[in-house]
């Protein structure tokens, strides 16, 4: 019976390639998501301003403020949904400002965690009683505030995915 010749092929082991650290692993991306167009624009920008200072060093930060759109005209209108969510599907997890009902925040929850599975960390004000019931089912994780947030953040994505 004819032999079967395997040509050119390494020897199969166990070991990765590489080991991932800190520092050759990729970095995280994080979409900041949150009420924009029914907020003043000081405070859209602020929180999203402390959370890049903070987190930048360690993750990717997709901000939607970083486009300026300013009319409400159909295109611009449509332009806008589209950034963000192709910034959703290109995060691996979103922060969320659940600080006042948005129907774009919750819309960007929803489709990041229904759809395509993302992990998403809120914080909030709001008690759970008084928290919106889509809100507590589709967000992973939702934290009275920015710093827990943050914390939480750098605790399981950092810390915990290194050895």
């Amino acid at each position: 019976s004819p032999e079967t010749v395997t040509k050119n092929k390494a020897p199969r082991t166990t070991e990765p390639d590489f080991i991932m650290n800190k520092e050759s692993a990729p970095k995280k991306k994080i979409y900041l998501s949150g009420p924009i167009m029914d907020e003043h624009e000081g405070a859209a920008r602020a929180w999203r301003e402390l959370a890049k200072k903070v987190l930048g060093k360690d993750f990717l930060l997709l901000d939607p403020m970083r486009r300026n759109f300013k009319d409400r005209e159909v295109d611009s209108a449509n332009e806008i949904v589209e950034f963000d969510l192709q910034d959703v599907r290109d995060a691996d997890i979103l922060l969320v400002n659940y600080n006042k009902p948005s129907i774009g925040t919750a819309m960007e929850v929803f489709y990041a965690s229904q759809n395509l599975g993302k992990f998403v960390v809120a914080f909030s004000p709001y008690s759970f009683k008084d928290s919106s019931p889509w809100m507590v089912r589709y967000c992973t994780k939702i934290l009275p505030d920015l710093e827990s947030a943050m914390t939480y953040l750098k605790d399981h994505f950092l810390k915990n995915h290194y050895g």
